[in-house]
């Protein structure tokens, strides 16, 4: 298992940006590497994903073509790129890892903390 550290988290208007950042504590090119969020009252969802093919996947509700995931192999890090923010996004944003061919995510980050004021 690797270590997980999010980053990048805050406060920003509604139409704002963000990028979060997830630092690994060793390589992750073996690991599909994927964002989260758990909204106020609600339960985690998942948001993106990147696998360790290097295909990127997206949740299929409002997300997407607003937030962009990449990965790099060489930092050992997974960045969110999150653009034309809504208060709905308002979450706290977590960063997983899933090995190869496993079927779960087993490795998560201690979370960052978005919220996005109207």
């Amino acid at each position: 298992q690797v270590q997980l550290v999010e980053s990048g988290g805050g406060l920003v208007q509604a139409g704002g940006s963000l990028r979060l950042s997830c630092a690994a504590s060793g390589r992750i090119s073996s690991y599909t590497m994927g964002w989260f969020r758990q909204c106020p009252g609600k339960e985690r969802e998942f948001v993106a994903a990147y696998t360790w093919s290097g295909m990127p996947t997206y949740s299929t509700t409002s997300v997407k073509g607003r937030f962009t995931i990449s990965r790099d192999n060489a930092k050992n890090t997974v960045y969110l790129q999150m653009n034309s923010l809504k208060p709905e996004d308002t979450a706290v944003y977590y960063c997983a890892a899933r090995w190869l061919t496993a079927t779960t995510y087993d490795s998560w980050g201690q979370g960052t903390q978005v919220t996005v004021s109207s």
